[in-house]
């Protein structure tokens, strides 16, 4: 049996739009870890390209015992020397963090969702 060729081509067309329809959604990106490193009573730069699912962690190579402790309570993170420790990223927004025993040690998370 012989189709004609415009009911091919719609069909054909058809079929194209259909596969391109379902692949078009990117992939989510995968979590990232980042790390934060303590040195000489000062918290390094916090990376810029945060994301829900993504992990922080905190590397104390400093001589003192430190904390990352959030100001909105999302973690509290006791690092002695030579220790460090990490959060998993739950909730978009900005976090402002600092260290307990030395105030004057500030730091802060963007985190986009």
């Amino acid at each position: 049996m012989t189709r004609p060729a415009g009911a091919i081509t719609r069909r054909c067309a058809a079929a194209a739009l259909a596969s391109a329809l379902i692949g078009t959604a990117p992939a989510a990106p995968r979590p990232a870890t980042h790390v934060i490193v303590i040195d000489r009573m000062r918290f390094g730069a916090a990376p810029g390209a945060l994301r829900v699912g993504d992990t922080v962690t905190w590397v104390n190579r400093d001589l003192f015992r430190h904390t990352a402790t959030a100001r909105d309570g999302r973690f509290n993170l006791d690092l002695m020397p030579g220790a460090s420790a990490s959060i998993v990223l739950l909730k978009a927004g900005t976090v402002a963090y600092s260290c307990t025993f030395h105030p004057g040690m500030r730091g802060q998370l963007v985190i986009r969702g």
